[in-house]
């Protein structure tokens, strides 16, 4: 079923003619007049002013498109401010922002006066074949029998009425992808912006899990290792009796030994559960001896498959590890899943990891925790697992995508450079 245009589609297609024509012939001007222009010494000065005459055109589209057609187009960086009128004549003739604005008027123009068309000329040119009967009798007086010719009007006139809303629907959409494509920025630009959001969160959690490993060896480690000298400083008074006749307390000895044996096994493990995050011993012989370990562990049964071509940088294999192993422990936890398979393909160029369990599924990637009831995989907080594998995949320029319908399965897929 075809959905019924917005009521901002009506109002862009037919305001937005007059619009289309001025910027339009204004990128024309730039073109002709830079072109006769360019064997002298005014016509880069004049391409350059012209170039941000239509970048600011082309910011007043996307704010139009964004509030008459909801088409969410991303802003452009500010334009990099120069030394000079040479330099600034440089960066705006290199700048690709100024050119795809540019380029974004010139389409608009014939795609106006298209959507003016079907906004207006259409429906009005069917109304008036499907009334064709009665101007024909209004405009000519006396009796006059009706024929094929009025019974091909009301057709015609009727099918160009029921075309008017798919068409501007249409229409509307062809806009909103041309906004998108030539206003927002360039995908080479959005993926750099990616990167370094994706960059900067990580050195934010990384600094925040230094902290937190600092503050919980000063209180954790820290205080268990001086309970445990203070226990063996006890010990050895035990050993050294007060006169040289007295024996040492032997319970007393034994007692103390007990309570040093007990700080030691509790300081051991909190210092393995404070390491286990920062590189598993596991991967010292990769992957594919790594995982079979991990799945062993996973309360659900786990079938392991591995197509292991090539060795990813080390980067990579913990990456594709802490996403298993939370992946895993998100089942285990949220899902009700009774079974899970992993696949792990990896080429000298690609590494992927797929995760499939028949839990209850309803996890969506773009609204994680939405459903606190929803299955598949989840973090600890009812959605921060998700979200965090996708900062951790955007920081090695990977991607994950879930597959997860009410009522399962889940299929979670995680893609990344096999290399840096």
């Amino acid at each position: 079923m075809r959905r019924a245009p917005r009521p901002g589609d009506l109002a862009f297609a037919v305001a937005g003619l007059p619009v289309a024509l001025l910027c339009g012939a204004y990128a024309l001007v730039v073109l002709y007049a830079g072109a006769l222009l360019s064997l002298t010494v005014l016509g880069l000065p004049f391409v350059a002013l012209g170039l941000c005459g239509a970048r600011a055109l082309g910011a007043f589209h996307r704010r139009l498109a964004g509030r008459l057609l909801g088409a969410h187009v991303e802003r452009h960086e500010p334009p990099a401010r120069a030394g000079g009128p040479l330099a600034w004549c440089r960066a705006v003739l290199t700048d690709p922002v100024g050119w795809r604005s540019l380029l974004y008027l010139l389409l608009r123009l014939p795609l106006g006066v298209l959507a003016f068309a079907a906004a207006v000329a259409l429906p009005l040119g069917g109304g008036w074949l499907a009334g064709f009967p009665f101007w024909v009798r209004l405009l000519e007086p006396g009796d006059r029998p009706g024929g094929w010719l009025d019974v091909t009007a009301v057709l015609l006139g009727l099918a160009l009425l029921a075309a008017v809303s798919p068409t501007l629907h249409a229409w509307s959409g062809v806009e909103r992808r041309l906004a998108r494509a030539l206003l927002g920025p360039a995908r080479s630009q959005g993926r750099l912006r990616q990167l370094e959001t994706a960059r900067s969160t990580l050195l934010a959690e990384n600094t925040d899990r230094l902290r937190r490993l600092e503050r919980d060896l000063h209180d954790g480690t820290q205080a268990q290792l001086v309970a445990l000298a203070i226990t063996l400083s006890l010990a050895d008074d035990a050993l050294e009796p007060g006169t040289p006749d007295a024996a040492p307390d032997v319970t007393r000895l034994r007692t103390l030994v007990d309570r040093a044996r007990r700080q030691t096994d509790d300081t051991i493990a909190d210092l393995r559960s404070l390491t286990r995050g920062l590189h598993p011993v596991a991967l010292d012989g990769g992957l594919g001896e790594a995982l079979p370990g991990l799945t062993a562990t996973s309360p659900v049964p786990v079938t392991l498959c591995l197509d292991l071509g090539a060795r990813p940088d080390p980067a990579i294999e913990r990456t594709v590890y802490f996403c298993a192993a939370e992946l895993l422990t998100n089942i285990a936890k949220h899902s009700a899943a009774t079974a899970v398979s992993l696949e792990l393909t990896a080429t000298a160029d690609r590494v992927r990891l797929s995760v499939h369990d028949d839990g209850r599924g309803g996890v969506d990637l773009l609204d994680d925790g939405a459903d606190s009831t929803g299955g598949g995989p989840r973090g600890q907080d009812g959605g921060s697992g998700l979200a965090g594998l996708r900062e951790r995949l955007a920081a090695v320029d990977g991607a994950l995508r879930v597959v997860s319908p009410p009522g399962g399965p889940t299929t979670v897929t995680a893609e990344l450079p096999a290399r840096l």
